[in-house]
């Protein structure tokens, strides 16, 4: 409240509102810990994954325990940030962001962080920020380089008639979208992934308070504040670019300027991929996006059992397939949710992955 430009005013202001961080793993960390100790009101944390010992190198709500226990990243963050302050509403989503779940796992949210890490997911969430009308904060880091940019939409490209989130501006202050900086999501290989380039912490930790300052500014009403420029950096070298979104809006985006939501609308979707940072592939049944009965997961142990030792773990069930060959490290772990989908670790082509997810869950 000391702070100028917030104030008591806006310090009201950011405990009024609610922020969805979407990939609770580097960025998410970060940010999570920051907008709760800036008196957040109410955090919603998004993430399909379970922690694993290669994280706790950079993403910092999580211990040893967590990744010996294979627990839900949501979840483990959640109860870490209730500790640091209980007064924040938190609402933990160990789910996968996708067509048929964002506008349940969304609602009621302010403003977007992005903590994701594939292209896929944050075109879609590109796509729901538009259609909503909700300020949208991308961020991501690989190597030792990062980036940021802020996604403000036009009004006129909002699709929902909802009533709009706490946080409003001028159509003067709106920003291009995603999809006007970058139309399409990069080929498959063409871009640095963890995997290939490892990612150095203080790079995630700029990136990530770089979102949350902008967050502040947003939720805070502080809108001449706000950082409308993409910047990239490298620390390597110590070099940074800012390029000015002022005029580079595209006349013919297909999401702001044309109205087509083709991730939002269910025409662009996987159903296996591989996860950033390790072995592992996800797999997606095609009919997640449906409502459907949750997989009874403490009958599907029973059903494992002949084939390795299973356990559950919260929301989860967790084991070792005893008859697969890994591809990679030393077992093929098999990680399974209510709604069906999956996570096979030790496997690194997703036809294989299809394979043994359709050998012992079902086709």
């Amino acid at each position: 409240m000391l702070l100028q430009g917030i104030g008591e005013t806006g310090q009201a202001r950011i405990r009024a509102a609610q922020v969805a961080i979407v990939g609770v793993g580097a960025l998410g960390c970060i940010a999570a810990d920051l907008l709760v100790r800036a008196g957040v009101g109410r955090i919603i944390l998004i993430d399909r994954d379970v922690v694993e010992w290669t994280n706790l190198q950079r993403q910092t709500l999580f211990t040893e325990q967590d990744a010996a226990d294979g627990a839900a990243k949501a979840e483990s963050a959640a109860a870490r940030l209730r500790a640091v302050d209980s007064t924040v509403r938190i609402r933990a989503e160990v789910a996968d962001l996708h067509a048929g779940s964002i506008g349940r796992l969304l609602a009621g949210a302010d403003l977007l962080v992005d903590g994701l890490d594939t292209f896929q997911a944050r075109y879609l969430l590109n796509d729901w920020a538009v259609a909503e009308g909700r300020p949208y904060l991308y961020g991501g880091a690989v190597g030792t380089t990062g980036a940021t940019f802020p996604v403000l939409p036009h009004a006129e490209a909002r699709r929902s008639t909802a009533s709009p989130g706490a946080v409003a501006w001028p159509d003067a202050f709106a920003t291009p979208c995603l999809r006007c900086l970058f139309p399409e999501p990069p080929p498959p290989g063409l871009t640095p992934t963890c995997d290939t380039a490892g990612v150095l912490a203080p790079a995630v930790a700029i990136v990530a308070a770089r979102q949350v300052a902008e967050a502040i500014k947003l939720l805070a009403g502080a809108l001449d504040a706000v950082d409308r420029t993409f910047v990239s950096f490298d620390l390597w070298p110590a070099q940074e670019r800012r390029v000015s979104l002022h005029a580079a809006r595209n006349p013919e985006c297909p999401c702001c300027a044309r109205g087509s939501f083709s991730f939002l609308d269910g025409r662009r979707r996987e159903e296996a991929l591989t996860l950033c940072g390790r072995d592992t592939v996800q797999i997606r049944p095609p009919d997640l996006e449906r409502d459907v009965a949750p997989i009874d997961l403490d009958r599907l142990a029973e059903r494992l059992a002949p084939h390795g030792t299973f356990r559950r773990v919260g929301p989860l069930l967790r084991g070792t397939l005893r008859d697969e060959r890994p591809d990679a490290g030393e077992a093929v772990t098999l990680t399974l949710f209510h709604d069906g989908r999956a996570l096979l670790h030790g496997v690194t082509r997703p036809e294989r992955a299809r394979q043994i997810y359709a050998r012992y869950v079902g086709g």
